[in-house]
């Protein structure tokens, strides 16, 4: 049992010299075992060992015989122990969850809480092939991604399990040979959670009916999965840095429509967990449904959208699928209210003269290509001259005199909802004399007849976005 635990603990590099290790003991067998097994190695790998015992509250006396034995066991094997009081049924009742969810997560929590305070690199859980298949099974039957199929893994984050790779049977004979006993928490016999009937009743029978050595085979197979889900994270990794749109930082993540349609569909849903993972910074409550809405956006119209957990929001612009995390993109011109506009020629990201048509017509002998400069018919401006973002309602004029609102030519001209309230516009009114950096109304352009012309230039241009 040493032998094999010292080995597992190396090859996947559990423990470091030097590192402080909370072994959470319940009293049970399993993590009996594993904090004499890890009291054994501790002179040999250079470790040192903290007990932590979480009392639930719940199992009255039962529970009591429990923290008690902890602490006089440990103070046999000569390891600090702390006990810790909760009340997980309370607990549970407050958040909404079953007593056995809630005292795995008031564990945890103390747990972490009990490594900050000691400075613990690591946090051992007794966790055996047993428990590995029992969580594969379950995942499965309650309908699972491949990582949950892959079950428990050796290390994540601080949490290390020295004995996944023994079985129960092994760790029963080691403590009879040494004579340690261990406490029976009598709720383990009930079969009102899942997991005990899966415990119970579920892998006996599949070891006695079907493979005695179907737990191996259970855990064995998770291995490989595992090993499988590594590689296909690493893979939209790739695809997703490869392919990701420009713009993807802050609150928003983007990918072109067609790559994300072209990937492996194997892959496809690794990179949209992806893209909302770095939203959100967890994937807890993100599902496969909320995946499968995303990918059909992919091959959905423009402007449709889905609400995801998290706050999370998914839309398909024009050639992109988007997701944002907020509130939802406000409706046309409902932003108007919230902005501040300026009179044209007070606004510090433009620059106005006026000429009169002949000199400036002579001098430049033809209207200015650049599409950060612009010359309008000053005389047909009767009133006064702004420069803001949309509004409804707002419009130019085309060459056959008919109007075209703004709403219209920035769907047109595909420009992205988000993008569309920072474009300026140069305005008398409604009328739109410049989308800034796009086009001018024919109405304003200057003609043969033009007395007077109004030249207006953006500061900074490009480089400020506009």
């Amino acid at each position: 049992m040493r032998r094999k635990a010292e080995s597992y603990i190396r090859e996947n590099q559990m423990i470091a010299k030097g590192d402080r290790v909370i072994a959470a003991v319940s009293g049970g067998a399993d993590s009996v075992c594993m904090l004499h097994v890890l009291v054994s190695l501790k002179e040999i790998l250079e470790f040192d060992i903290f007990v932590v015992h979480v009392h639930h509250g719940l199992r009255g006396p039962e529970a009591d015989r429990d923290g008690e034995y902890v602490r006089e066991l440990s103070a046999i094997w000569e390891v600090p122990c702390l006990v810790v009081q909760t009340d997980a049924a309370a607990y549970a009742k407050e958040h909404g969850m079953g007593v056995e969810e809630a005292g795995r997560e008031l564990r945890y929590r103390i747990f972490a809480r009990e490594a900050e305070r000691t400075g613990a690199a690591r946090i051992a859980v007794a966790h055996h092939q047993e428990d590995q298949a029992e969580t594969i099974l379950h995942n499965l039957f309650r309908g699972s991604a491949l990582k949950g199929l892959g079950g428990m893994e050796p290390v994540r984050g601080k949490i290390i399990r020295p004995l996944l790779w023994a079985d129960r049977r092994e760790i029963l004979e080691y403590l009879e040979q040494r004579g340690i006993s261990y406490c029976t928490d009598s709720t383990n016999a009930s079969m009102e959670y899942t997991r005990n009937k899966l415990r119970s009743l579920v892998i006996p029978m599949i070891c006695k009916e079907i493979n005695p050595g179907a737990v191996g085979h259970i855990a064995e197979a998770g291995k490989r999965l595992l090993e499988a889900e590594r590689y296909f994270d690493q893979e939209s990794e790739r695809l997703w840095q490869e392919n990701r749109l420009q713009g993807s930082s802050g609150r928003r993540r983007g990918i072109p429509a067609d790559a994300l349609a072209g990937f492996p569909d194997i892959l496809k849903g690794y990179v949209v967990m992806k893209m909302m993972g770095e939203l959100t910074g967890s994937r807890k409550d993100l599902a496969s449904v909320h995946v499968a809405a995303v990918l059909d956006l992919a091959g959905g119209k423009t402007g449709r959208s889905v609400n995801l957990p998290w706050g999370l929001t998914a839309r398909r612009e024009y050639d992109a699928v988007w997701i944002e995390q907020g509130e939802p993109e406000e409706e046309e011109g409902a932003l108007e209210e919230k902005r501040a506009w300026e009179d044209l020629f007070s606004c510090p990201l433009f620059t106005v003269k006026c000429f009169p048509a002949e000199i400036i017509k002579e001098k430049y002998r033809k209207i200015p290509e650049n599409k950060y400069t612009k010359w309008f018919d000053y005389d047909k401006i009767k009133g006064t001259v702004s420069v803001r973002t949309r509004r409804p309602g707002d419009y130019f004029l085309l060459k056959d005199g008919k109007r075209k609102t703004i709403k219209a030519f920035m769907i047109d001209e595909k420009i992205p909802r988000r993008e569309r309230d920072r474009i300026l516009l140069v305005t008398e009114g409604q009328h739109v004399l410049w989308i800034v950096g796009r086009r001018i109304s024919e109405f304003y352009k200057v003609t043969d007849a033009t007395k007077q012309i109004l030249q207006v230039s953006t500061v900074g241009g490009e480089e400020h976005g506009r």
